[in-house]
């Protein structure tokens, strides 16, 4: 685990707008993308995650002049993820100023693309996104889901941990479908086991409802905690969650 925890806000973007739904359905605007960006970056997040969700859907890249913007407003690490499927978009993105790349779809279906990626930038520069849904059909209980929680791939989540790990992933970003947006707290049995199951930092997402909930998915095993519906709703800020995860014992950077 790294020194500090690391507090994430999520902008999950379609149409040039920060949107947010439950279990990747029914999205409804949630602000404006530069204005978010800041103000998180001015509350004292770690880094931030850009993600255009119907780019893959819609088969292209991501909007890069959106990207340069929301870089331009930022001092802390950006990763961009959505529409990525060759090296020269990861090329492109990271001279639009993101800092790291999530490739989600266009590894599951072109596993090489991650070991090009990880081979020609560094594997800090890649972080794989796993959307992870409960299934019967699988021997862990749980399945990889592609195009923005669309596609149910039959793929065991955990079978899949161990390639992206293999293939050169600098960091997993775990969203639980199940979770997602429902506010109920992070799936702690799929952070605890896949923590468990890989050597990579773990990025936990889907689920935060309350401050607690951040030191719960710590305790678990993530070594940065993701969050989205919460943080855009003021329903929680990155200095309490911040906060709470410190008084349960975890480092963390509170703003100087």
């Amino acid at each position: 685990m790294s020194l500090s925890l690391r507090v994430i806000p999520c902008l999950d973007v379609a149409n040039g707008r920060v949107v947010k739904g439950v279990k990747f359905q029914n999205l409804k605007d949630s602000g404006d993308v530069i204005e978010l960006a800041t103000r998180y970056y001015e509350e004292g997040a770690d880094e931030l995650t850009f993600l255009d969700i119907l780019a893959t859907v819609e088969d292209r890249g991501v909007f890069l002049e959106l990207v340069s913007r929301t870089a331009e407003c930022l001092f802390v690490p950006l990763t961009v993820g959505g529409g990525i499927s060759s090296v020269d978009d990861v090329a492109r993105l990271l001279g639009a100023g993101a800092d790291k790349v999530s490739v989600g779809s266009a590894g599951i279906s072109n596993p090489k693309l991650l070991d090009q990626i990880s081979r020609k930038f560094g594997n800090q520069v890649l972080v794989v996104s796993l959307d992870i849904k409960s299934s019967a059909l699988t021997s862990s209980g749980y399945t990889v889901m592609s195009h923005g929680g669309k596609v149910e791939t039959g793929i065991d989540a955990f079978d899949w941990v161990s390639q992206v790990e293999g293939l050169g992933a600098g960091e997993l970003l775990v969203n639980s479908i199940d979770s997602d947006g429902t506010k109920s707290g992070y799936n702690l049995d799929l952070i605890r086991r896949i923590s468990a199951h890989s050597n990579l930092p773990l990025i936990a997402s889907g689920g935060a409802g309350r401050a607690s909930d951040f030191p719960s998915a710590a305790a678990a095993g993530a070594d940065a905690i993701l969050a989205a519906s919460v943080f855009h709703t003021n329903e929680v800020s990155i200095m309490e969650a911040k906060l709470a995860m410190r008084a349960a014992g975890f480092q963390v950077r509170l703003p100087t």
